[in-house]
């Protein structure tokens, strides 16, 4: 008779591997390292996971999740859209400065696996459509247009991909973009 998984058993997988995902990359990790960062039989991780996609699906499934989390926190304090444009900015801004930061996960994804279309490629895909669109809204919102959502759109991009040092001057730069000073 087969044992019944102890509960939780597929979250602490999920954890293991998305850590691994994270820090490694998706294709330099093998479903072995998984199982041993788990803790896990193989049967017991295949059972979840019938595959790696699956599990990469899933974690960037999960990975959304916290960014919506962190997006909505970020967006609750404020009702002007300049406002919540600003502070989504920042949040991104403060993200990419903690500790172990090593890129978005969705992009990293991406540029592992280009030209991709399985669930993993569609659901990095579907994220990034997404906070596209609810930038766009933002910037219209607070008067821009497409040009300057572009813009936006391009510093953001940037955040992600460069020196953390950075990231205080995207702020202010967003902040001048949708809040210019008044001329004297």
């Amino acid at each position: 008779m087969a044992r019944t998984p102890a509960p939780g058993t597929r979250d602490t997988i999920l954890t293991a591997a998305a850590g691994l995902f994270y820090e490694f990359g998706v294709r330099a990790v093998g479903m072995a390292q998984v199982v041993e960062a788990a803790g896990c039989g193989k049967n017991l991780l295949y059972k979840h996971f019938p595959s790696k996609a699956e599990l990469a699906a899933a974690y960037l499934t999960l990975t959304r999740r916290e960014r919506e989390r962190a997006t909505t926190e970020a967006l609750r304090w404020s009702a002007d859209p300049a406002d919540r444009l600003i502070a989504l900015v920042t949040e991104i801004a403060d993200s990419v400065r903690r500790p172990g930061y090593r890129g978005c996960a969705f992009r990293n994804y991406l540029t592992e696996f280009p030209g991709d279309t399985d669930e993993p490629a569609r659901v990095a895909q579907a994220y990034l459509t997404d906070s596209r669109a609810q930038m766009d809204h933002l910037v219209l919102g607070a008067g821009g247009d497409e040009l300057l959502t572009d813009r936006i759109w391009l510093v953001v991009n940037g955040l992600y991909s460069a020196s953390p040092a950075g990231a205080p001057v995207a702020v202010d730069w967003i902040t001048e973009m949708v809040r210019p000073p008044e001329a004297p």
